[in-house]
């Protein structure tokens, strides 16, 4: 006996039909069993998997969680002490940067830009020395006086030992190391055409009168361009430290501002909230910003005024005062080189001594320096050695107009002597100057230096005070905060 088939198989069968239908086959897919119906076998068919929502993104969720917090007063009150907390502590960090960059700035000034550039000075105070001497020992005969002689020789050691420190302190590639590789690189042969000037003017020889002119060639062409220029770049980046050391700390002052400002905000506002007047870590917290404030600006205006007054009082009177020594440098060399040439190098229109042309310019130039000196000294110890300079230039300027007379009147040994004579001379008169210039030289290096230094040790500790008055002015804030909040636990 044959039984029916039962729902169960009928079901089955039905499924079958509807798996084994495939595209292009003829027989047309059937539909899916409706949810809850029974599969093969007693098995229910299972609901199609549906994809759960995206997640939000974390900054979607960071803000979410701001907003459900600033709702509620704990909530504001935790974003409150962390905002104030963040402002103080940037206020002390920014104020340590800036502040520990102005006095790496300021100490430059005093023991690396201004000293480079008064090596730099010196180096061509010694090198135009050393020209001027070698010409005044050739002028004075075959036999070379030995003060001369040690003279010339303590020039170029010295210039030579500056050039070695100046090396050391420049950076390699810059404008510096340019000019002291060119120094360095002709002044061996300068030396050596002196050298065999000297020779030939023991000899006797005129071929020594021609290596002279080469020599001071080198001199006027090579090293003494080279270390006006050295000298102009050492007192440029000077200037610059300068500059930056009294650059006012802007940004450390706008947030210390803010700072301030947010936490007297944060007090009133505590105040109209719970009628208390003071809480004591925000009084802290403020406390601290004033007091790093106070200090910024203190020792920020003690070190500006400190170096303004080294640079009125130090800085441009040494410039002015190098400018005054380097003429008369020029004038003594000129002076000494006109009498050697005896008229054989002219002026580029012909109609003039070189040497003599360029002689009467330098002692101008001298002239001018000395009285934009004087007009920048401010006090008699300063004002005393100009003075003298200033008579004693008059005084070689008369020396000399005798010395030129008497080699136009054809007596040469008398314009000798008028010129490297050991009294009532030119050289003479150009000593007298030169020591004069030194000594107002140091005078006003001294005061530069002491000004200067004053500057720089005014912001001694304020990089570490603004750091340690920062940390604790946050950690005060939140303690503020906090001490609200425990109300609401």
């Amino acid at each position: 006996m044959t039984n029916p088939p039962n729902a169960s198989a009928a079901s089955a069968a039905q499924g079958t039909t509807a798996a084994s239908a495939r595209p292009g086959s003829g027989v047309p897919a059937q539909a899916a069993p409706p949810a809850g119906a029974a599969a093969p076998h007693g098995r229910v068919a299972q609901p199609a998997a549906v994809a759960p929502p995206a997640a939000p993104g974390a900054w979607a969720e960071g803000r979410e969680v701001l907003r459900r917090a600033a709702t509620t007063e704990p909530g504001r009150l935790r974003i409150l002490g962390a905002v104030l907390a963040l402002l103080v502590v940037a206020f002390g960090a920014v104020t340590a940067f800036e502040v520990a960059d102005r006095a790496s700035s300021a100490d430059d000034v005093v023991g690396r830009s201004q000293p480079l550039s008064a090596d730099a000075a010196d180096i061509y105070r010694s090198l135009a020395d050393a020209d001027a001497t070698a010409a005044s020992g050739f002028l004075a005969g075959p036999q070379e006086p030995e003060q001369i002689r040690r003279r010339y020789a303590d020039d170029i050691t010295t210039a030579s030992r500056l050039l070695v420190t100046a090396a050391a302190a420049t950076d390699a590639g810059g404008d510096s190391a340019r000019e002291i590789a060119t120094l360095s690189e002709h002044l061996p042969r300068y030396t050596g055409l002196i050298e065999r000037a000297r020779a030939a003017n023991r000899q006797g020889l005129p071929l020594g009168g021609a290596y002279l002119r080469y020599a001071n060639q080198t001199m006027a062409k090579e090293l003494l361009p080279a270390a006006e220029r050295l000298y102009a770049a050492e007192t440029r980046r000077l200037h610059q430290d300068d500059d930056e050391a009294r650059a006012w700390p802007l940004p450390s002052l706008a947030l210390g501002v803010l700072a301030l400002g947010v936490l007297l905000w944060a007090q009133r506002r505590n105040y109209a909230m719970t009628n208390r007047v003071f809480n004591r870590g925000l009084v802290a917290a403020s406390a601290a910003c004033v007091v790093a404030l106070v200090w910024l600006l203190a020792g920020h205006g003690f070190a500006r005024a400190g170096l303004t007054d080294a640079r009125e009082h130090g800085q441009d009177s040494l410039q002015v005062l190098n400018e005054a020594r380097i003429a008369s440098l020029k004038a003594r060399a000129n002076e000494n080189l006109a009498v050697v040439a005896r008229g054989a190098v002219l002026t580029e229109d012909g109609k003039s001594d070189k040497y003599e042309a360029d002689y009467a310019s330098s002692v101008a130039g001298l002239t001018s320096a000395l009285d934009a000196a004087g007009r920048l000294a401010d006090d008699e110890e300063g004002r005393g050695p100009l003075t003298e300079a200033a008579d004693r230039t008059g005084e070689w300027r008369e020396r000399h107009a005798q010395a030129r007379e008497k080699d136009d009147a054809g007596d040469f040994d008398s314009a000798m002597e008028r010129i490297i004579g050991a009294s009532e001379s030119t050289g003479q008169s150009f000593d007298q100057v030169d020591a004069a210039l030194g000594r107002a030289l140091a005078h006003e290096q001294d005061e530069f230096t002491r000004a200067a230094a004053g500057g720089r040790d005014a912001l001694t500790g304020l990089p570490l005070g603004a750091a340690v008055l920062g940390v604790l002015g946050a950690a005060c804030a939140v303690t503020g905060v906090n001490r609200r909040l425990s109300e609401y636990r």
